[in-house]
């Protein structure tokens, strides 16, 4: 299938969807007795549920979100995408973090949080301007889902053409 031409009203969107929210920290948090650890997880799941519903995660990671208004049932959130977004830097799909966060700690999701450059179309500095307890919450709530899925299509550099469906970002003016 051939790729479409991805409008600036577009990208515009999935830019202001992901802008970061304002910071929350999970109260108990330091509080060591069961408890106290349940009520600090569960306002983290809840803050984190927050988070991926506001800051556009489920624009591109959720299959149908957009399209649907958002009314894709949560069981399904956060599970990949198998549409690529096709430009100068190759191929890039949005991944199954749902696969991803169970394969990585919490400590190396903030890592990866606060300092990795993701290719294009994600908004990696979204993710670098959050909090550390924001990035916890999106964690533990992505987390609390389970394992659900297929892995996303891999990269396909820019000298190749993806097999399926992408969205062709327009080339840069020479």
């Amino acid at each position: 299938m051939q790729g479409f031409a991805c409008s600036r009203a577009l990208l515009f969107a999935i830019a202001a969807a992901t802008l970061p929210v304002a910071a929350h920290s999970a109260d108990g948090a330091g509080d060591k007795t069961p408890a106290a650890r349940k009520s600090a997880d569960g306002k983290y799941i809840d803050r984190g549920r927050y988070l991926v519903r506001t800051a556009g995660c489920n624009d591109c990671h959720t299959p149908g979100y957009p399209q649907s208004g958002g009314k894709v049932p949560e069981e399904k959130w956060l599970t990949g995408e198998h549409v690529g977004w096709r430009g100068p830097w190759g191929t890039t799909y949005a991944a199954n973090l749902r696969l991803y966060m169970n394969g990585i700690d919490e400590n190396q999701w903030i890592k990866i949080g606060h300092g990795k450059e993701l290719r294009p179309p994600m908004p990696w500095f979204a993710l670098r301007d959050m909090t550390e307890d924001d990035l916890r919450a999106i964690y533990r709530y992505v987390r609390s889902l389970g394992p659900a899925g297929a892995p996303a299509p891999a990269y396909v550099p820019p000298d190749q053409t993806p097999q399926g469906p992408y969205v062709q970002f327009p080339m840069p003016p020479k």
